[in-house]
């Protein structure tokens, strides 16, 4: 019994994380058009989503170079 109540908590917990991720990222998305810190949204998105897809991580390891690069650009 104790081993379904574990595995029961793991998927929800796994759910919980997917719908939030989601969630968070579809509104930095929208926060593109409308006003808000679409560049803070959409990386703390990815960062919820990359506990659980591989894609959302190295998505978002994709924009920290290129966000890098951006600033190293600059500062020259």
């Amino acid at each position: 019994m104790n081993g379904v109540f574990v595995a029961t908590f793991k998927q929800a917990k796994r759910l919980i994380a997917i719908v939030v991720g989601f969630t968070v990222l579809l509104v930095g998305v929208a926060m593109i058009a409308l006003p808000g810190p679409a560049f803070i949204v959409i990386p703390l998105g990815l960062a919820i989503l990359g506990t659980e897809f591989v894609w959302a991580r190295n998505l978002l390891k994709k924009m920290k170079e290129k966000i890098r690069e951006a600033t190293n650009s600059v500062k020259l």
